[in-house]
């Protein structure tokens, strides 16, 4: 008699555990996506305390010398094209979802054009000042502010990018045709989806957050 006590049992992979492991990808690119954002808003969150006690404070009356405003129109244009390329992000994803493949490529590498431009921008800003970044509160913020929104730029024009080009590479490497399309998703194309709407909620953190900062810095 074979004593089989001792035999290692060898998984076996079944459709409804294949099925487990990809909604538990799906499931933690999802979160980890909302989790990013919610960890970049803490991020946001020390820039505007500081901006807002170093303005309630005012010590020494050197929260803001007189005649000390950033470039108002760079600032505008930084902000519209950040705004554009939120949009143009937020309908790529939905061009993706209905199966366009061919809109998602054009509204990607657009937004990709209007990140990058808005990023030469915000770095020529910082050579248009009229002030030194510790003359003041204001000037300290302002080039924190400046900072933070060149490495949001860079961070969301980089993901936009890699995830236009994944796109392409993925529909190389997958038998179907149109592997995005809604019948019968691939599972390297859901996990890719879901990629892909992390990314547009990014942008749009970017643009609703970037409301608030324009604001503060180039209106009040």
């Amino acid at each position: 008699m074979t004593d089989t006590a001792d035999t290692p049992k060898v998984p076996v992979d079944t459709p409804e555990e294949r099925e487990f492991e990809l909604r538990a990808q799906i499931g933690s690119l999802w979160s980890g996506g909302r989790l990013f954002i919610g960890m970049y808003t803490f991020l946001l969150a020390s820039l505007v305390f500081s901006y807002f006690y170093l303005r309630s404070s005012n010590n020494g009356q050197l929260w803001r010398l007189p005649n000390q405003h950033a470039p108002i129109v760079f600032g505008w244009f930084v902000y519209v094209l950040m705004v554009a390329t939120a949009l143009l992000a937020i309908f790529a994803n939905r061009r993706l979802k209905s199966g366009d493949n061919y809109m998602f490529q054009v509204a990607g590498w657009t937004g990709v054009s209007t990140g990058v431009l808005a990023l030469i921008l915000q770095c020529v800003q910082l050579t248009r000042l009229s002030f030194y970044p510790g003359s003041s509160g204001y000037a300290s913020s302002f080039i924190g502010f400046a900072v933070l929104n060149i490495i949001s730029i860079v961070v969301g024009t980089y993901w936009l990018e890699t995830t236009v080009a994944r796109e392409l590479t993925l529909r190389r490497e997958d038998d179907q045709s149109d592997p995005e399309r809604s019948g019968g998703l691939s599972a390297s194309a859901q996990e890719f989806r879901a990629g892909v709407a992390s990314m547009a909620y990014f942008w749009g953190f970017l643009a609703i957050a970037g409301a608030l900062l324009t604001y503060m810095f180039y209106i009040v």
